[in-house]
C-alpha cells in the first residue's frame, strides 16, 4: 500500500494541469507585475518537487525576472527529485547540474529522471563528488557550465558559505543558500573545514548565521529578498536585476516563524566555540 501511494504522489507530479495551472499562474505573476502590483515573497510559496515552498519563491521570482537563461546548479542535491529545480527542469524546461557527495542518491536520481524523461528537455548531468571551495569551480567547469546563469542552490549542510564565497566560473541571477538561523543575529561562521561531514563533532556547529551569509552576498553583489517559512533557505537576487519588483529585505523580516525563536536556545550548548565574523 505504501508503495502504491508513493507511485500515486509521484505521478500526480506529472499531470498536465500541474504544468498548465503553474504556466497560468507565471503569466499571472507577470501581469501583475507590468501592473506594478508586486507582491510579498512570502505569499508565494508552493510545493511540487521542492522540500519546502521554494518552488512557488522561486516562480514568482522568475517571473520578475524573467526565464531567458534556463540553467541551474544545485550543489547538495541529494538525488534532485525533492530539490529547488526539479519543479523549472520538469515544467519550464530548465535544464543543468545536479551535484552531491553520495553515490546513492546520485544513481537514483539518474534513475529518476531517465524513468520520467521529457523527450524534448536537455536531461540534467549528475557529478557525484565531495563538493570543497579547491574543486567546486573545476567541477563547474568540467561539467560544461560557466557564466551567467539562472539559479544556484546550495545545501550540503556544513561548508554552504565558504562554497559559495569560492564560486568564481558562474554569474546566478538567483541564489537558494541555506544558512544557520540557530545562529540568530550573530555575524558568525564556522571555520571551514575541507574534511568536514555532517554532524561533525556536534551536528549545529556547522555553517553560518543568516547575518553571515547576508554579508557574503552583498560582498558578491546579491540583496536579500526572502526566504522559506522556517527561516533557513534564503533567496538573494543579483543586484541591478528586478529590484524595484524584488526589493531587499531585512534579515530579521524572515526570522519570524517560531521555530526559529525555539532554535535559538540550540546555540547556547556551542556559543564559546571557534567562529569567525561573516
Amino acid at each position: 500500500m505504501k508503495n502504491h501511494f508513493l507511485i500515486a504522489k509521484i505521478r500526480n507530479r506529472f499531470n498536465p494541469t500541474v504544468q498548465i495551472s503553474q504556466r497560468q499562474l507565471y503569466h499571472y505573476y507577470q501581469d501583475k507585475i507590468l501592473r506594478k502590483e508586486y507582491l510579498p515573497l512570502s505569499e508565494t510559496g508552493f510545493r511540487v518537487f521542492s522540500q519546502f515552498e521554494e518552488d512557488g519563491k522561486l516562480l514568482y521570482l522568475f517571473a520578475a525576472i524573467g526565464m531567458d537563461n534556463k540553467v541551474f546548479v544545485e550543489i547538495g542535491s541529494d538525488d534532485g527529485v525533492n530539490s529547488n529545480s526539479a519543479n523549472l527542469y520538469f515544467n519550464f524546461g530548465w535544464h543543468g547540474l545536479f551535484i552531491d557527495g553520495n553515490q546513492k542518491s546520485i544513481k537514483r536520481g539518474e534513475n529518476f529522471f531517465r524513468k520520467y524523461p521529457h523527450t524534448w528537455f536537455y536531461t540534467p548531468k549528475f557529478i557525484h563528488a565531495k563538493v570543497t571551495r579547491e574543486n567546486v569551480n573545476h567541477l563547474l567547469s568540467e561539467s560544461g557550465i560557466a557564466g551567467e546563469i539562472g539559479l544556484l542552490s546550495i545545501d550540503i549542510d556544513g561548508n554552504d558559505y565558504w562554497i559559495w564565497d569560492a564560486i568564481s566560473v558562474i554569474e546566478p541571477k538567483v541564489v537558494v543558500i541555506e544558512t544557520h538561523n540557530e545562529f540568530g543575529l550573530n555575524n558568525i561562521v564556522v571555520p571551514y573545514d575541507p574534511d568536514y561531514y555532517y554532524p561533525g563533532k556536534h551536528p549545529d556547529y556547522h555553517g553560518a548565521s543568516p547575518v553571515a551569509m547576508t554579508h557574503l552576498a552583498n560582498r558578491k553583489g546579491y540583496r536579500l529578498v526572502g526566504a522559506n517559512e522556517l527561516g533557513f533557505n534564503f533567496f538573494y537576487v543579483k543586484n541591478g536585476i528586478a529590484e524595484l519588483e524584488l526589493p531587499e529585505v531585512s534579515v530579521e523580516s524572515v526570522l519570524q516563524h517560531p521555530s526559529v525563536l525555539d532554535g535559538y536556545k540550540k546555540f547556547d550548548e556551542i556559543k564559546d566555540w571557534e567562529y569567525l565574523e561573516g
